[in-house]
């Protein structure tokens, strides 16, 4: 396996994995000595990213496609972390579009094995909510923090506007995951009600979580809001992944690389 051994990172590379092309493009033009592996139908961009090894790799999008992609970077790799960064729909009330969440716990919106097992358990685990690593979201909390303390330098004015970004805020909290993209008013009510801490919903994060808590590697997630999970879901979600999330991924990621990652 081509991974970087020249550098200090002798526990392994860490792993960053998005589930959009958009959402890795340009994070993959920062990476030097890239080499790609192909494994499956999925591409793994090793390399060195702010003095880190990494593993850069498109996950698809679902649960599915992430747990497996993320399987390869334990097994095949030896990622010593890993970190999804991608976009998701706000259920809280004080979470808006353009705001940042990083997880706390993460748990599965969509699977109900009752009555064998409670509402949401994954059955033969004794767990509904998997706890991201307390360091990692630390780490990127505050990566956050410093990025979206000028929202203006990263994304422009006219963007900002187009989107109705404002003064942009970090939460940290519960984020659920299910293979069904929310996007009606009807829906996000459903899931508030039933899980009313969840701060935001998208549809992988969950799932590499069970698989990093099985091999134990610290595993967080980074979510840029770009919708309420309502009937208005669907607009402009290209251009606002292109435009904002993309950004925000690569400043971020790059932030807390260069500041708060460990050597």
């Amino acid at each position: 396996m081509n991974i970087p051994s020249s550098q200090p990172n002798a526990r392994g590379p860490i792993g960053i994995v998005a589930a959009l092309h958009e959402e890795i493009n340009e994070l993959l033009t920062w990476l030097t000595d890239a080499q790609c592996v192909h494994i499956g139908s999925r591409d793994f961009w090793t390399g060195w990213l702010d003095g880190h090894a990494v593993v850069v790799v498109l996950s698809r999008v679902g649960k599915v496609a992430a747990a497996s992609t993320t399987a390869v970077l334990i097994t095949q790799f030896n990622v010593r972390a890993v970190v999804f960064a991608g976009v998701a729909g706000a259920l809280a009330p004080g979470v808006a579009v353009g705001d940042v969440v990083v997880s706390e716990e993460l748990l599965q919106h969509d699977v109900d094995a009752s009555p064998l097992f409670p509402r949401w358990e994954i059955p033969l685990t004794g767990m509904a909510r998997f706890p991201a690593d307390t360091s990692l979201a630390n780490g990127l909390l505050e990566s956050a923090g410093a990025v979206l303390a000028d929202p203006h330098a990263l994304l422009g004015p006219d963007v900002m506007r187009a989107f109705g970004i404002a003064a942009p805020q970090v939460h940290r909290g519960l984020i659920v995951s299910g293979d069904r993209f929310v996007c009606t008013s009807a829906e996000s009510a459903v899931l508030r009600t039933a899980l009313p801490d969840a701060l935001a919903v998208e549809m992988e994060g969950a799932a590499v979580a069970q698989v990093c808590h099985e091999w134990a590697v610290p595993f967080a997630a980074i979510r840029t809001i770009s919708d309420r999970a309502d009937d208005a879901a669907s607009v402009d979600f290209a251009q606002f992944i292109a435009q904002v999330d993309s950004r925000y991924s690569v400043a971020i990621l790059r932030k807390w690389l260069s500041t708060t990652a460990a050597a």
